[in-house]
């Protein structure tokens, strides 16, 4: 319920990123900056959501960003310039970024004692509340204004925080897995090239999460800009793409146990790439919005592969790193592409998914044997 939340509340702030940019007058590059708000709010709360969680455990963190995120989404409604939109979205980024480290730290925890690669049905939760959030925003967007559109988001998040984050404050979490531990119990230290191994996953995950971050923020106004589209299928844009990630990660055990990791990460970001050339250059909204239901099925499975093989490699702390630098990725994307999209133009600056899409399939590839000499 966490997840979904989490992708609920997500969506619906990114399908009134348009109207939000109209009230503030920002530019493409002003309003990339504002963007960066959420970064550098998300970045900073998840170096230090990791001892939170060591502290007072998982599930008391993942409650408290429960509460924080939703009141949160309201404030950028209220802003009506660049400067004041960035600051109040830094107070957002540090509650969704730690909310995501705290609700994969207790994800971790389940999938270790399951003993199984359910990771991606976690994932596939966020995937769908983000699927429901951005199709209710296509359909409010004519008729309700920015500011009580979030505004009832905030209530619904608070509500359902209060309902789950009882039943989630009864459990403790299960033992994790000692980490790195040797044949005889004793705990190994990362070689130097298991390090490395781990950055190459966190790459893989950035490489990845950039795409969803990128579609999350940009998409909408792509089709809405660039392509005439009207602002509920605009959002409807971001619900499809959404949707297929939500499909392609409901099918993710199914497909790892068949396929392998390998396989799975290789055909997922050859999928994404060619999906999303099609979403940023095709000339009509529906062709677009096709290449965007093709890009969620391929980048659906990557990021909770990648996360995944770090934390096999190297325990929770892998996990932590990894997810850090993907989400990063998902964050600091935005930002780039209005930069990009200023100095060149949005559909141009939206191949750069397509482009990164194919690096985490040439990095899965490449990566395959990364599983041998990762201890000493």
């Amino acid at each position: 319920m966490f997840f979904a939340l989490d992708g609920f509340l997500f969506a619906g702030w990114v399908v009134r990123i348009p109207a939000i940019k109209q009230q503030t007058g920002a530019s493409a590059s002003t309003l990339g900056l504002a963007l960066l708000g959420v970064s550098a709010g998300a970045v900073i709360t998840m170096m230090l959501t990791g001892r939170l969680c060591r502290r007072y455990g998982s599930h008391a963190v993942t409650v408290a960003c429960g509460v924080l995120l939703p009141l949160s989404i309201a404030l950028p409604a209220q802003t009506h310039s660049a400067l004041s939109l960035g600051l109040v979205l830094l107070v957002f980024g540090a509650a969704y970024g730690g909310m995501n480290v705290a609700m994969n730290s207790a994800a971790v925890d389940l999938v270790a004692t399951l003993r199984r690669p359910v990771m991606p049905s976690f994932h596939a939760a966020f995937s769908l509340g983000g699927m429901v959030g951005a199709g209710l925003g296509g359909l409010v967007a004519g008729g309700l204004s920015a500011s009580t559109h979030l505004f009832l988001l905030a209530g619904i998040g608070l509500l359902v925080t209060a309902f789950a984050g009882a039943s989630l404050m009864r459990h403790r979490p299960a033992p994790a897995a000692p980490e790195a531990a040797g044949p005889r119990g004793r705990k190994q230290r990362l070689s130097p090239r298991a390090r490395r191994i781990v950055a190459l996953f966190g790459v893989i995950a950035l490489c990845t999460a950039y795409g969803e971050g990128a579609l999350a923020d940009w998409g909408a106004l792509h089709l809405e800009q660039d392509l005439g589209a009207h602002p509920g299928l605009a959002a409807a844009g971001y619900a499809l793409f959404a949707l297929t990630m939500t499909v392609g990660r409901l099918s993710g055990t199914m497909l790892l146990e068949r396929l392998g990791q390998t396989r799975t990460l290789v055909l997922g970001g050859a999928t994404a790439a060619a999906g999303m050339l099609l979403g940023s250059l095709a000339p009509t909204a529906w062709l677009a919005l096709a290449g965007f239901a093709v890009t969620g099925l391929g980048l659906a499975n990557i990021f909770p592969v990648a996360v995944g093989r770090a934390g096999e490699l190297a325990g929770p702390s892998g996990v932590a790193a990894a997810s850090t630098l993907g989400y990063g990725g998902m964050l600091l994307g935005p930002p780039a592409i209005g930069f990009l999209a200023d100095w060149f133009s949005l559909p141009l600056a939206l191949t750069t998914v397509a482009l990164l899409a194919a690096a985490a399939a040439a990095l899965g590839y490449g990566a395959r044997n990364a599983a041998s000499g990762a201890h000493t």
